[in-house]
């Protein structure tokens, strides 16, 4: 009986000792799963600011296009949209030394 006994407390100590290495492995599972969670966020992230920055480019080109156009036709009328055009050029580089895309 005795050895019954003790039979049933190693194999206890067994158990408990697989629980607690099996729920070690999952913590760890879970803590790589939030830094992958993290770092997709931060790819994310990344990724809209450089689509904004695309955007930006693509605005300012537009201007460039309007600013051509209205300078090939109206010489010297086109002051406020020079400066403009040449403020958001300035902008677009200040964002293009800052991300890398």
């Amino acid at each position: 009986m005795e050895l019954y006994g003790i039979n049933n407390a190693i194999e206890g100590l067994n158990n408990g000792l697989n629980n607690t290495i099996s729920g070690i492995n999952n913590s760890v599972g879970g803590i790589n799963n939030a830094i992958n969670g993290i770092n997709n966020a931060v790819f994310g992230i990344s990724n809209s600011i450089c689509g904004i920055k695309n955007a930006i480019y693509g605005i300012n080109n537009a201007l460039y296009c309007i600013h051509n156009a209205i300078n090939s036709h109206i010489p010297f009328k086109n002051y406020p949209l020079c400066v403009f055009t040449i403020k958001l050029r300035v902008f677009t580089n200040g964002w293009k030394n800052h991300i890398r895309c």
